[in-house]
């Protein structure tokens, strides 16, 4: 059957703290866009800061309001209304956008890992590489290839037939999806897609590890490499190594851990990614990357005046 509705069945476990739960939501999502817009009108107005550097957090910031506004709206919704239904058509819009935005994260950390690697490692290449055609390429590439991989992903799924609407998640999944697929439905493209798609970016994790094998080499050598690396380094690790935890946490947690464990830590583990890096990373680099700090604390001390 092609089912006309799906239910969100992980909301069971929280309707009993609806109130404190749409309220530190709510409070959260207006952080995140706060956050994340400031820091985005900041870049854009400030000549200064059209460096790759902050453009790429500038794209990581248009990332997270992509990704965190395909959930939050929703569920802020659902939390008020007395049934958690999302149309077949809105369930694979939302999962579309939730696994294209964090792939294109992904996509973007690894762009900013090759970005310090150019920086530190080959500095007096960085300027005829790293131009702003190839900083453009490289953005256009981080955003469209998800979107291309994960539009023949939903694809895929619409061919299938289901017989389930059932789906144990506040938001939609599509390997989710995928498993409510009638038995004896062929599954196996969808299947082997999935594995290719983690495979391409698996790959991209592994590139930024090489990448920071040589950073680190090189900047045992130098004490002004070290400081760069001190400075604009270590918050793009942090960055990645949360993203990385969270992302692969949910995975195993989604596939491999019994039904049996807490509803509530099911839901934690699962909106970890649309709730940590989004506020984490722009206050990371806003505190640590002087020219962001200095911006900010002259329009704190003008707004004083």
């Amino acid at each position: 059957m092609d089912p006309t509705v799906f239910t969100l069945s992980a909301f069971n476990d929280t309707m009993s703290h609806r109130v404190t739960i749409f309220s530190l939501s709510l409070l959260c999502y207006s952080l995140i866009l706060f956050i994340n817009v400031s820091l985005v009108v900041i870049i854009i107005l400030d000549e200064n800061l059209h460096e790759p550097m902050y453009i790429l957090l500038c794209v990581s910031c248009i990332n997270g309001l992509y990704g965190t506004s395909s959930f939050y709206p929703k569920f802020l919704f659902d939390l008020l209304s007395s049934s958690q239904v999302v149309s077949y058509g809105g369930c694979l819009c939302q999962a579309f956008a939730m696994y294209s935005f964090v792939c294109s994260d992904t996509s973007i950390l690894t762009v900013m890992a090759y970005d310090r690697y150019l920086a530190i490692c080959r500095p007096l290449q960085y300027r005829s590489v790293m131009t702003k055609k190839r900083l453009s390429q490289l953005v256009c590439i981080s955003w469209l290839t998800p979107f291309c991989i994960f539009s023949i992903n939903i694809l895929l799924t619409t061919r299938l037939t289901f017989c389930g609407t059932d789906i144990q998640r506040l938001f939609c999944v599509n390997w989710l999806i995928v498993k409510l697929a009638c038995p004896g439905t062929d599954t196996f493209v969808n299947n082997v897609f999935a594995m290719t798609t983690l495979s391409i970016y698996t790959g991209h994790l592994l590139f930024v590890v090489w990448t920071y094998m040589y950073v680190v080499k090189t900047c045992v050598k130098s004490k002004k490499d070290r400081a760069k690396f001190m400075q604009t380094c270590v918050p793009h690790l942090i960055s990645l190594l949360t993203f990385f935890v969270i992302v692969v946490s949910d995975l195993m947690h989604m596939r491999f851990t019994s039904k049996d464990s807490p509803q509530s830590f099911r839901n934690f583990v699962a909106v970890a990614v649309l709730f940590f890096p989004p506020i984490m990373n722009p206050l990371l680099y806003g505190f640590k990357l002087n020219k962001i700090r200095s911006r900010i604390l002259t329009l704190v001390h003008v707004r004083q005046r």
